[in-house]
């Protein structure tokens, strides 16, 4: 099997930013992903010698940076708070490559099944233009998968005509909240992955991923405080690594498998479950 480069998020190591690039490049792993939205890591915080002084960390320690994370926590769904968050992605973007990075990876909010429901033609809108820009800069902004099936998510990209916008293919959440089969996902966005998360998950209960998600304001009483879904280590949850890897391999992607655990009392330990398990099963197929 193609041995796939292996990443981890900056941010799931919990500590200081020198400290988990120190740790990851122990630990073997390639790349990095780090959040750039908020704090002292937002664009319009860093100046230049920042930025280089970042970038040199990283590199001075035999990684790179797999893709930044430029999820802002809501979405593009409004249209009155959209030109703003549209705005702040690109300078995201425009870190990244600073970064040596050409992928921005976001949430965009879940795509409604019915292209005429009014939020799609909204999204549809924040996305051309997100779009456009990634394409005249040879980049791409990620959309995580998760809250909508692949097939759904396949025809919003679809209708963009664009590469710009992609896919950042994080098998997890296909399970633990569309309830989706993230092989067939692999085959239905092939076309536009560009970036994958290595994670696991189970689903605990079906909801609504507009609740589960917060796309809905304020969220039912009845399905607040609900453990719909839960995060577990590589290899203990519903992502079958050992399907999922070679699908991958077979259209053609080559790009990162990027850790990321977002719960756990030991992060590091279960970074590091994950690292040999990624390592085993591209060793044996």
């Amino acid at each position: 099997m193609y041995q796939f480069p292996i990443g981890a998020i900056v941010e799931s190591f919990r500590t200081d930013t020198v400290s988990a690039v120190k740790k990851a490049a122990e630990m073997g792993i390639d790349g990095l992903q780090m959040y750039c939205t908020y704090g002292e890591h937002a664009p319009e915080n860093m100046t230049q010698d920042a930025r280089r002084e970042l970038l040199d960390i990283v590199k001075s320690n035999g990684l790179v940076f797999s893709a930044i994370c430029g999820d802002l926590g809501m979405g593009y769904g409004d249209p009155e708070k959209n030109p703003a968050l549209i705005e702040k992605s690109k300078r995201i973007l425009e870190l990244a490559l600073e970064l040596e990075t050409n992928i921005v990876t976001t949430h965009i909010g879940v795509v409604p099944s019915d292209p005429n429901h009014p939020r799609y033609a909204v999204m549809q809108k924040a996305c051309a233009e997100l779009a456009a820009f990634a394409d005249s800069m040879g980049a791409h902004f990620a959309i995580e998968t998760g809250p909508e099936p692949s097939a759904v998510l396949k025809a919003f990209l679809d209708t963009l005509g664009s590469k710009g916008v992609g896919v950042n293919l994080d098998p997890a959440n296909l399970v633990m909240v569309a309830g989706d089969d993230p092989v067939a996902a692999v085959h239905n966005l092939k076309d536009y992955i560009v970036h994958t998360h290595a994670k696991d998950g189970i689903m605990v209960r079906r909801g609504n991923p507009e609740y589960i998600y917060g796309v809905v304001h304020p969220v039912p009483q009845e399905f607040q405080g609900v453990e719909y879904f839960r995060e577990v280590p590589l290899g203990q949850g519903g992502v079958h690594f050992e399907t999922y890897l070679p699908a991958l391999e077979e259209i053609g992607y080559r790009g990162f498998l990027t850790i990321e655990r977002e719960c756990g009392e030991d992060p590091v330990g279960d970074i590091g479950i994950a690292v040999e398990h990624l390592r085993h099963v591209m060793k044996g197929a």
